[in-house]
């Protein structure tokens, strides 16, 4: 089975501001983008969407970005859906943390949209 290319982008970030731009940006580079305000509306969207990629903020209401992670690589519905942590956290410990979580990638804030494009153009 060939991995399909990244066509729909759910972005969790409960900054209004983050969330316009990383939609501005990833809608003008040619993604169909979707987004919420909260890990828990972004796990109850990605089990509804199927996106092919969560770019997935950490410090949030309702649910951070660790446990909304850890809740879509561990159920079987969402598991196969990679998830790109995004946050301006930027200790090690938190790193390894959010990777241990199941992320596939941890970019630090303000996030660079070329690097960010092409860490979605590598993925399988």
């Amino acid at each position: 089975m060939t991995a399909m290319p990244v066509r729909k982008i759910l972005v969790v970030d409960d900054s209004p501001t983050e969330r316009h731009v990383m939609v501005e940006f990833l809608a003008g580079a040619g993604y169909a983008v979707l987004a919420e305000a909260d890990g828990a509306a972004g796990v109850a969207t990605a089990r509804r969407e199927q996106p092919d990629l969560v770019l997935m903020d950490v410090v949030m209401p309702v649910m951070n970005g660790f446990e909304a992670t850890r809740t879509l690589t561990r159920d079987p519905a969402t598991a196969h859906i990679p998830v790109f942590l995004c946050t301006a956290k930027r200790d090690d410990a938190d790193r390894i943390w959010g990777m241990r979580q199941g992320a596939r990638a941890y970019i630090t804030k303000p996030v660079d949209i070329s690097a960010l494009l092409q860490r979605i153009a590598e993925l399988p």
